[in-house]
C-alpha cells in the first residue's frame, strides 16, 4: 500500500522534495523511527531509489535533514521539522554479530559513551527492559526467522535463556559470539540456526555463555 502525501513547496525545494520531507515527518510520527529509501520510494510513488537518494542529498544540503552514512534508516529531521523524541530512546550499537568473529559487549557502566554508534528505537520495543543494545546481523544464518544480513537486532542483556529463545551466545573456546536459537539438551547446548541449509552447533554446556536475548528486529531494507 502506498501513501501519496502532498505538501506545499518550500523555498529552495521542488514539489517532490517537499513531498518527501512531508512523508518522512508523517512516517516518523507514526512509527517513531525513520523510513528507508525504499519506504520513501513507495510512499511517494517515485520511480527509483536513486531518485530518492538524489533528493535526500538536496534536503540534507539545505539543512532539512541529516543522514547517517551506511545506516539504512539513518535519517534525522532538523530544525522545525524535527520529531519529538519523547517516544523514542537511543540505544548503543556494539557492532556486528556473525559466527567466527569476536564481539565485545561492554559493561553497563561504559555503554553510554561516544565510542558507540546509537540508534533511536520506539519505547514500546523496550517496555520493562533496561540497558538494551543493538547488534548488526552479518550473514544469513537466521534468514528463515526473517532476520537478514544487515538487520539490527535489539538485545536484552541476559545470562540465561529458555529453550527456543533467540540469543547472542558466546562460544568460550572460540572467542566468538553467534546469533542462534538456544536449546539445552542434557549437558549439551544446541545452537540452532534458522536456515534450512545450515547445521546446528552442538557444544558442551560449559563452553556456552549467553550474552543477551533478542527482543526486537529492525529490518534493513
Amino acid at each position: 500500500m502506498t501513501t501519496n502525501i502532498s505538501a506545499k513547496p518550500k523555498k529552495n525545494l521542488s514539489e517532490r522534495q517537499s513531498n518527501i520531507l512531508a512523508f518522512i515527518k508523517k512516517f516518523m510520527g507514526e512509527n517513531q523511527f525513520p523510513p528507508t529509501v525504499r519506504d520513501i520510494q513507495s510512499g511517494c510513488q517515485i520511480s527509483s531509489t536513486s531518485v530518492v537518494d538524489y533528493n535526500l542529498h538536496i534536503l540534507q544540503r539545505h539543512g532539512y535533514l541529516r543522514r547517517l552514512p551506511e545506516v539504512s534508516r539513518g535519517i534525522e529531521l532538523l530544525g522545525e521539522h524535527a520529531i519529538s523524541r519523547s517516544n523514542v530512546v537511543a540505544i548503543p550499537i556494539y557492532g556486528s554479530i556473525a559466527a567466527g568473529e569476536p564481539l565485545h559487549i561492554p559493561s553497563v557502566a561504559s555503554r553510554h559513551t561516544d565510542e558507540f554508534e546509537s540508534y533511536d528505537v520506539p519505547l514500546s520495543m523496550l517496555t520493562g527492559t533496561e540497558d538494551a543494545y543493538g547488534l548488526r546481523v552479518k550473514g544469513d544464518s537466521m534468514i528463515d526467522a526473517f532476520i537478514a544480513d544487515g538487520d539490527l537486532v535489539i538485545m536484552q542483556p541476559a545470562e540465561t535463556a529458555s529453550t527456543g529463545e533467540m540469543v547472542a551466545a558466546e562460544l568460550r573456546d572460540r572467542d566468538e559470539v553467534t546469533l542462534k536459537r538456544f536449546f539445552l539438551e542434557g549437558n549439551i547446548v544446541r545452537l540452532q540456526p534458522e536456515n534450512a541449509f545450515m547445521d546446528p552447533i552442538r557444544v558442551p554446556a560449559e563452553n556456552v555463555k549467553v550474552r543477551g536475548r533478542v527482543i526486537g528486529v529492525i529490518r534493513s531494507f
